[in-house]
């Protein structure tokens, strides 16, 4: 919005003033971040229970005078919008604001919060509590609240909508046909293929769930629509966008039926053979980039769990080295973290009606298998792990990695075969750089898998033996500070005393070229304090400028 529009909006709410999705503050240079979560959570539910798309929390005006105050509050931009992210975290399903507007009013500076209501069927709650508005106290959502917002769920599944106006020739015969033969394949033990092959289109797709008593809904024309049919669900795309980004640059845009498009998709990736060679053996191990069904199971995610309500496209794009899957709305329940395991089950889902097909056609399960299946589909195959990027609380983004990060990770794989997942995954984060905390750091340490100090921590010997690549093991790994100490004791006895920049010169190029320079500086200087304070060394000049020699 422009100044002319904010002005316009701050004074339509300052005339109508505070109701249950309008809250005015007037806050100086500091307020409460929990406090905000507190009124998000409260606002964004209240607007959805009125039927609203927004509420508002502003910033910069006095509840008593109802007239602009100003504020002083995170006048540093970023620092602002970082809220966003702050939000996004401690809300649960993830949201954050829609978009924080500044305003440069006459008698101060106004800032009015854009708060979206909370998604139809869903309560938001702000660290595990839900608020909602009695006039302008803030309070906890009663129970009948939450029930009436959760009952929305039924009547808000845009993927069970009736589309009047389609008909059975809207649809792509081909992908009936396909479709036809997976649900044969899930159901082998229950319906003979002959049964299934009697049955009319119309029967067939009622007992695939994927019309309403022969209605043809949005999940109907999705998943085996004919792509001049999918007009019927304008404004709403239904469009997967594949593009090539590097040295070459290219692009496709697939549409219904996406049944059968995403194996078009996958036919489209450049997916050649790579080689992985075993330590002691000649012979490499040759396997695809991209395994089909891990592809798959990505694009089947991204299909189930678009927000179609946001009317985008979902995208993905081919680097040299990986695939990236975007699609819009964020992870709906939980994180991915949390599928990784295989034991935890989504409670519900953002499009059921479409899902329960996708399950039906055997694209899906819903017993939240999927991540997990990829995380050891990429294991089994000696690759890097899927990464998660949630940064944008509107998306969820997945890399699917097509190289090898780090040689010495296959080659671990290889050898050792008997690795638990929650192991891969932190030697995963390692070879990626990625931080891993000091509890599974010292547990990789006593198993003998790792060496280093974070955030330098490297393979052990072990493992470096099994790169094949022992010399840069020796280069990188760290010897005990013992080594270190009888190197400068000898040099002292041989010349008798030596300044910091000749210790520095004999010591610097034996250090593990997996630290930094500033890092190898500290690590000297903490020696030499450490040898000073146990008597084997004395400082003979100054602080600034030491002249070391070897204490009497």
């Amino acid at each position: 919005m422009n100044s002319v529009e904010l002005q316009n909006l701050l004074q339509l709410l300052i005339d109508r003033w505070e109701n249950e999705t309008v809250e005015f503050k007037n806050v100086g240079d500091s307020y409460s971040t929990s406090d905000i979560g507190k009124y998000f959570s409260a606002l964004a539910n209240e607007a959805n229970l009125r039927g609203n798309e927004r509420a508002w929390l502003v910033f910069g005006v006095d509840n008593k005078s109802r007239k602009v105050a100003g504020s002083d509050y995170r006048t540093n931009t970023e620092r602002l919008h970082g809220l966003k992210q702050q939000i996004a975290d401690g809300t649960q399903p993830s949201m954050t604001f829609r978009e924080i507007h500044e305003l440069a009013h006459e008698n101060g500076r106004v800032i009015l919060f854009e708060i979206p209501a909370a998604p139809k069927g869903i309560p938001i709650s702000w660290k595990g509590h839900y608020y909602a508005r009695a006039g302008e106290s803030l309070m906890a959502l009663s129970i009948d609240k939450q029930d009436a917002i959760r009952a929305q769920s039924l009547a808000s599944d845009w993927s069970a909508g009736i589309v009047p106006d389609a008909r059975l020739s809207d649809l792509d015969p081909a992908a009936i046909a396909a479709a036809r033969e997976a649900f044969t394949r899930k159901y082998a033990n229950r319906f003979s293929s002959d049964e299934v092959r009697g049955w009319s289109d119309t029967a067939f797709l009622d007992r695939a769930k994927i019309t309403i008593h022969g209605a043809l809904t949005r999940t109907a024309l999705l998943l085996l629509g004919r792509r001049e049919s999918t007009y019927h669900l304008l404004p709403y795309p239904v469009q997967i966008t594949w593009k090539l980004e590097g040295e070459e640059r290219a692009y496709e845009h697939f549409s219904a039926p996406f049944f059968l498009n995403t194996g078009a998709i996958y036919r489209k990736i450049r997916n050649i053979q790579m080689r992985i060679l075993p330590e002691d053996q000649l012979i490499a191990l040759e396997m695809s980039k991209y395994d089909q069904k891990i592809v798959l199971e990505a694009l089947h995610n991204c299909i189930a769990h678009q927000d179609y309500h946001r009317n985008s496209r979902i995208l993905v794009t081919e680097l040299s080295d990986r695939l990236l899957f975007e699609n819009s709305g964020g992870f709906f329940e939980g994180v991915p973290q949390d599928y990784v395991s295989g034991t935890k089950t989504p409670r519900n889902y953002r499009n059921p009606f479409l899902v329960q097909a996708m399950v039906e056609l055997n694209m899906i399960d819903t017993m939240g298998y999927g991540i997990h299946g990829m995380f050891e589909g990429q294991a089994k195959r000696f690759f890097p792990l899927p990464d998660y990027d949630l940064s944008d609380p509107g998306a969820v983004k997945m890399t699917l990695y097509g190289k090898i990060v780090d040689p010495a990770y296959s080659r671990l794989l290889i050898q050792k075969t008997g690795l638990s997942l929650p192991d891969i995954q932190a030697l995963d984060r390692i070879q990626k750089k990625f931080p891993v905390d000091a509890t599974t750091v010292a547990h990789l340490r006593k198993a003998g898998l790792v060496e280093g100090h974070r955030p330098n921590l490297h393979i052990a010997a072990t493992i470096a033996q099994i790169t094949g690549n022992k010399a840069s093991y020796i280069r990188t790994r760290a010897q005990d500070d013992t080594f270190y100490a009888q190197l400068i004791l000898d040099y002292l006895a041989k010349f008798g005393s030596a300044s910091r920049s000749e210790i520095d010169q004999l010591l610097k190029s034996k250090l593990s070229e997996g630290l930094d320079e500033a890092q190898k500086g500290n690590k000297i200087g903490n020696l030499l304090t450490n040898m000073r304070r146990t008597g084997k060394i004395k400082n003979l000049a100054s602080k600034k400028s030491p002249r070391w020699e070897v204490a009497e």
